[in-house]
């Protein structure tokens, strides 16, 4: 019998699914979540194509709130806006792959999209549908506990104070059923604030109804981390000149860098002393419609999120010539949405370092501003400024007036960050980055 005969009986007694494997789909992804974005935080997503959304504008088609913006909501409780969501981490590979970095560790930059869409979605519990919600500032991220493996991860918040048209929202990330503050990976607080969809302007947000000894505490919290952040702003060096200290300390560095370009008799600079300008690296990306936040025409917070930690994580390595760990990301603000279809760029710079333990912590502050092809204006979008833990003894140096005062503007976080005392020290083994 031939072998095409053979092969004939032998398929009409086998069954059909042996030889033919079921079709791969191009995306494994839902059409309605953001890229990268885990589903389920994308309950308050319009569930509007970019098309649709570009009819919709060129026909001059604009949101309808279901109530009058104007007037006054109603008080609501800091339960009502609890939102919780479980990452099964330690039950599907396939989420897993889509988390982690070529070293095989927790990518957080994708993790910090979940954060911010989950501020997104907890933000909306509170005021409702009918605004249009912006991360205006991310007050900080801390890592508290390092993850030693890969497991199941808790992700929660609600809305702990609010002001006229602003909420802060707390979140936190643990281990999926560890109560306990040794299950705690991390902590921040996002700054939202709620837009009339229409007028763009501000819009008032429900009071709190505060209830519990607890809630007071919590509220209170709220209202001095309010407070600080106008001290901070009042005393920013933009608009007040360094203090005796830190104008001894700009003098001190200035004479150092003298004897290092001494041109009759130089003192060799260390190797380990790197000039701020050496260390600066950009990057440039055209914002895509994939990456389009609920209101279809502006760009995802947690996106810059990513964007930013990631050029961060990429400068420090340059610098370090080694693997940094992540250790916080410090009060940052959003200044100005940026458009869909508009050049980002990003410039991340090592702005302060300082000795800890066996090596040291380095402060990357990313400058993002956002240029509008149409018409070629520039405008700056805020600043990030992330402290990582390198096993190396590194110093940077200032040179320019201008470098010395974003090295003391970030020596003054990195003061601050040193009253942060549950923060973690980046010296122990983990699988995050």
């Amino acid at each position: 019998m031939s072998r095409a005969v053979l092969t004939k009986h032998f398929l009409r007694a086998c069954p059909v699914r042996v030889f033919r494997p079921a079709p791969r789909k191009f995306s494994v992804l839902p059409a309605c979540r953001y890229d990268g974005l885990y589903k389920d935080l994308s309950a308050t997503k319009l569930r509007k194509t970019w098309l649709q959304a570009l009819a919709e504008r060129e026909a001059g088609v604009n949101p309808t709130p279901t109530r009058d913006l104007t007037e006054k909501p109603a008080p609501k409780r800091m339960t009502e806006s609890y939102h919780k969501i479980i990452l099964p981490l330690s039950k599907d590979e396939w989420l897993v792959d889509s988390y982690v970095n070529a070293s095989g560790q927790l990518r957080l930059g994708s993790l910090f999209q979940d954060l911010d869409a989950l501020a997104g979605v907890v933000s909306y519990k509170h005021t409702g549908p009918d605004t249009a919600n912006v991360t205006a500032a991310v007050d900080r991220i801390s890592i508290i506990n390092p993850l030693e493996e890969f497991c199941d991860l808790e992700l929660s918040g609600f809305v702990s104070y609010v002001g006229s048209s602003s909420m802060e929202v707390s979140i936190e990330a643990r281990k999926a059923g560890h109560l306990g503050d040794d299950g705690l990976l991390l902590t921040c607080a996002f700054t939202m604030v709620a837009l009339n969809p229409a007028t763009k302007k501000p819009t008032q947000v429900s009071p709190l109804i505060i209830e519990t000894p607890e809630e007071k505490n919590i509220f209170r919290r709220g209202e001095a981390h309010k407070t600080a952040k106008k001290a901070l702003a009042k005393a920013s060096l933009t608009t007040q000149t360094p203090t005796p200290e830190e104008s001894l300390l700009v003098h001190t560095t200035y004479l150092t860098n003298l004897q290092y370009t001494d041109p009759e008799n130089p003192l060799p600079k260390p190797e380990t002393t790197i000039y701020m300008s050496k260390t600066s690296i950009s990057s440039t990306a055209i914002m895509q419609p994939q990456y389009r936040n609920r209101h279809s025409f502006m760009i995802f917070g947690g996106y810059l999120l990513k964007e930013t930690m990631e050029l961060a994580f990429c400068c420090c390595s340059a610098f370090a010539h080694s693997r940094p760990t992540f250790l916080s990301l410090d009060p940052s603000t959003f200044d100005a949405p940026v458009p869909v279809g508009s050049i980002l760029y990003l410039k991340a710079t090592v702005a302060y370092t300082e000795h800890w333990k066996n090596g040291s912590r380095v402060q990357v502050s990313v400058q993002s501003s956002v240029r509008d092809v149409e018409h070629g204006s520039l405008t700056e979008t805020g600043v990030f400024n992330y402290t990582f833990f390198v096993e190396r003894k590194l110093e940077v140096m200032p040179v320019t007036y201008s470098e010395f005062i974003t090295f003391l503007d970030a020596r003054r976080r990195a003061k601050q960050q040193a009253m942060v005392s549950d923060m973690d020290d980046g010296t122990a083994s983990r699988v995050t980055e």
